[in-house]
């Protein structure tokens, strides 16, 4: 193990290959840092902000505002409420006082002037600490707006990113059950854990209305209010961030008997095995399903393989280290890896669990490193490890890429490039492509021999 790794970061790195795997994750996050693993209030904005036409406000100093403020590119059809970010501004007096009224003066103000469905209140470390009590404040302003205000208690000092998660399902879960259902088809879903990055989710849903399946909300990618409202009409959860909302779908599954299925749209197998698993479950409602989803399957593949194949002539035996925030797109990603001929030698993850890492061991390569919210220290001695070729990451990743003259694929919330479905695969394939190939590698010191030595390779062949 190289130098450059911490003792107490040992625990949270494991070659495949070399003993049993058993990494220690899911530890809490520095409150009040910007690390690689965000903390409690973030993880529950970024479940909650593309809920389009909600009111999102940050009970707490104006940075905590700053920090999540747009963080994930999630597009609306409709309103764009979310865009906006609401901070009450705490002040050292708010601090000495109490911050209450404050809130109650800012809720007020801005529901009558945006006319939201719903208002989320996000309570953050200072708020935690000096005792605010949020669910009263909420509680009268509810009734007195007549809306849903929904306190989120995601103090960050509280744990992980993934405590986050399980505030922001505990929110929304009051709104669960509050409207009607009638009218919704036998055969319908909710899509949970998808945010409509560069709209993604219009993607899925067009899938799913060919197999002639109805999509009731959207949990939480282009999502509305009133769909949460009734989406226990729904038959079926399909939940794909298993981090992000696989506890609203146990409180469904519980109160309301709403089956879940885990899914992934990312990648070839992974999205037709989403499709399938789908007609399996309603192929006794609807005989004709199964059919229609071979058909779409079918047409999509027969457009999709001549172009894939394509690109793989040129990216065949290049190597991949990635390190995305769910450990769920890790598995699709290196499978889509294996599909453009490339290895996957490093995969990293911000909210794997132990299962998650066992898992990803049984499907990588030996050798592969596989390592539990990394740093920039670690990522970059990785990549020089390893001589990777393309690293896929986030924004705060990229740097390290371009630094170490390795070509990089943004795969996290901000991205503007749709990646999931058949059509997703081949936009990734392409994107992976130009990244690899770029000549622009040839002139970065540390790769300028070995691109020199390949050249004078296949010359001689």
């Amino acid at each position: 193990m190289s130098t450059t790794i911490l003792e107490e970061r040992k625990d949270q790195i494991h070659r495949t290959g070399e003993g049993d795997i058993d990494i220690a994750c899911n530890r809490e996050s520095l409150a009040g840092a910007v690390s690689q693993r965000a903390c409690v209030f973030c993880g529950s904005r970024v479940v909650l902000y593309p809920i389009a036409d909600a009111l999102h406000l940050v009970h707490g100093p104006i940075g905590c505002a700053v920090y999540t403020w747009d963080i994930r590119g999630a597009l609306s059809s409709g309103p764009e409420l979310h865009r906006l970010s609401f901070s009450t501004d705490l002040q050292e007096l708010d601090v000495v006082f109490g911050g209450e009224k404050k809130l109650a003066a800012a809720l007020d103000e801005l529901i009558d002037r945006h006319s939201p469905k719903a208002a989320f209140v996000y309570s953050t470390c200072i708020v935690g600490l000096i005792g605010d009590d949020l669910e009263a404040v909420c509680r009268k302003m509810s009734e007195e707006k007549g809306i849903p205000v929904l306190p989120v208690q995601s103090e960050g000092f509280k744990g992980s990113k993934r405590e986050g998660y399980l505030a922001a399902c505990k929110a929304m879960f009051k709104l669960v059950g509050t409207r009607e259902t009638t009218g919704i088809s036998p055969v319908s879903i909710n899509i949970l854990g998808d945010f409509n990055l560069a709209g993604e989710i219009w993607i899925i849903r067009e899938y799913f209305e060919r197999m002639g399946v109805e999509v009731v909300a959207n949990v939480t990618g282009d999502g509305r209010v009133d769909d949460i409202c009734r989406c226990h009409g729904a038959a079926l959860n399909l939940v794909q961030c298993s981090g992000a909302t696989l506890d609203l779908a146990k409180m469904m599954e519980e109160k309301y008997g709403t089956p879940h299925l885990r899914v992934s749209y990312l990648g070839i197998e992974d999205m037709a095995d989403s499709l399938y698993q789908v007609a399996d479950f309603f192929k006794d409602k609807d005989p004709g399903i199964v059919a229609r989803t071979e058909a779409l399957v079918r047409e999509e593949l027969q457009k999709l393989m001549p172009e894939l194949a394509r690109y793989r002539k040129d990216l065949e035996g290049k190597k991949v280290a990635m390190y995305v925030g769910g450990s769920f797109k890790a598995f699709s990603l290196l499978k889509a890896f294996r599909h453009l001929g490339m290895k996957v030698v490093m995969v990293g993850s911000q909210t794997g669990t132990k299962e998650d890492y066992a898992e990803l061991e049984q499907i990588a390569d030996p050798g592969t490193i596989i390592v539990d919210d990394a740093n920039p220290l670690e990522l970059s001695q990785f990549i020089k490890e390893k001589d990777v070729d393309i690293f896929v990451g986030g924004v705060k990743e990229r740097p390290i890429a371009f630094k170490l003259g390795v070509g990089f694929c943004d795969h996290n919330h901000e991205r503007k490039e749709a990646l999931e479905g058949f059509v997703g695969m081949l936009n990734f394939a392409r994107e992976i492509h130009s990244s690899a190939m770029s000549p622009v590698w040839q002139f970065a010191p540390r790769r300028a021999n070995r691109i020199t030595v390949e050249k004078k390779e296949a010359v001689n062949e």
